[in-house]
């Protein structure tokens, strides 16, 4: 009976070690890919033909908004937003969602704290986002004024982390 426990212990072991070894192996973009929450930003990424850069070896901090982020937007914005003529502007929204680094959400906090209730992030796109501690979560706000709550953190990539917001960041 204890070689029974013993035998499915390290079946266990074995098979939770490659699962995240495994993890690790796959980029920002395949874990984004692998997200039935992250279908709309893929698509957005596919068409601004952003996935080749961001399967680079970065390290990307990247602030991903799920469907139901793009869905506040208003009426017609995606759909417009994906068209080839468009690709200019859907690239600048979307590098404004990118951080140079690997910055998890240990580093999102001690530079909060450290700005004293607010950390100023450059992004890709040249712009800045604000990252504040509101009660127990992490609120990002954009150049315009909006705001995004930090749903999930630290969903680490080989090259870089995500971590999922609830709404889309603009840019000026």
């Amino acid at each position: 009976m204890k070689l029974f426990f013993g035998l499915v212990v390290l079946a266990l072991s074995i098979a939770f070690t490659s699962t995240a070894a495994s993890a690790q192996d796959k980029t920002i973009v395949d874990i984004a890919v692998g997200s039935s929450a992250h279908t709309t930003l893929v698509a957005a990424v596919t068409a601004a033909g952003l996935v080749e850069t961001l399967q680079g070896t970065g390290p990307f901090t990247v602030f991903a908004p799920v469907n139901s982020a793009f869905d506040k937007l208003p009426a017609g914005t995606v759909a417009t937003l994906l068209k080839p003529e468009n690709k200019a502007t859907l690239t600048k929204i979307l590098t404004y969602h990118v951080v140079a680094g690997n910055i998890n959400s240990k580093a999102v906090l001690k530079a909060i704290k450290k700005g004293k209730g607010k950390a100023v992030l450059t992004t890709v796109s040249g712009g800045t986002i604000t990252a504040m501690k509101v009660g127990k979560n992490v609120v990002i706000t954009d150049e315009k004024g909006g705001k995004s709550m930090v749903t999930a953190v630290d969903l680490k990539g080989s090259n870089g982390v995500i971590h999922v917001i609830d709404t889309v960041l603009m840019p000026n």
